[in-house]
């Protein structure tokens, strides 16, 4: 992952980037300031919560789908397994997203996730169980898509070794029966 942007000048889809850095950030900053404003731990921790599920719901639903070219979900079949289940785009539509679009995603998705565990352990330094449960909530969800994502993006790059395999394969095959055809 490159540490810097690329040179593209314009996010492809800026309407979706700000939405998907805006629960993210409302839900870090709610949590940092809200010490400041409310007294009631009650308050902190829903609004909090709230924020951060809807982050989660944007980003496993809208944003990575458009960003990313990339949708994860989960399932459970008949006998109670957990079933995970990976989209992605075609390899030739994925190869078109916008580089920038894509480095913002990945950035924001792997940061927020080192923030939230960064208040983790602060809490527990601190030896605030109360606060540790919402930075556990938060940071779970998190982790929820960065493993959803990462192993979305695993699978997609197995479909294009495959389909390249397949390809190669089978021209090969025709290039054998043509030549032989001939003969």
């Amino acid at each position: 992952m490159d540490l810097y942007p690329p040179a593209e000048k314009n996010y492809a889809h800026p309407k979706i980037c700000f939405f998907h850095v805006l629960f993210k950030a409302a839900a870090l900053a709610f949590y940092i300031l809200s010490a400041l404003f409310f007294d009631s731990f009650v308050i902190i921790f829903v609004v909090t919560v709230l924020l951060s599920a809807l982050d989660f719901w944007v980003v496993k639903n809208v944003s990575g789908r458009i960003l990313v070219g990339l949708r994860w979900w989960n399932e459970i079949n008949e006998d109670g397994e957990s079933i995970w289940k990976y989209e992605c785009l075609d390899q030739e539509s994925l190869a078109r997203m916008n580089k920038k679009d894509s480095w913002l995603f990945w950035w924001t998705l792997y940061l927020t996730a080192v923030v939230w565990i960064f208040f983790a352990i602060f809490s527990l330094i601190r030896f605030q169980a109360d606060y540790l449960l919402v930075v556990g909530v938060c940071a779970t969800l998190s982790i929820a898509n960065i493993v959803g994502f990462t192993r979305c993006r695993k699978d997609a790059k197995q479909q294009l070794q495959a389909f390249a395999t397949q390809t190669i394969a089978s021209r090969v095959t025709s290039t054998f029966q043509s030549a032989f055809s001939v003969v």
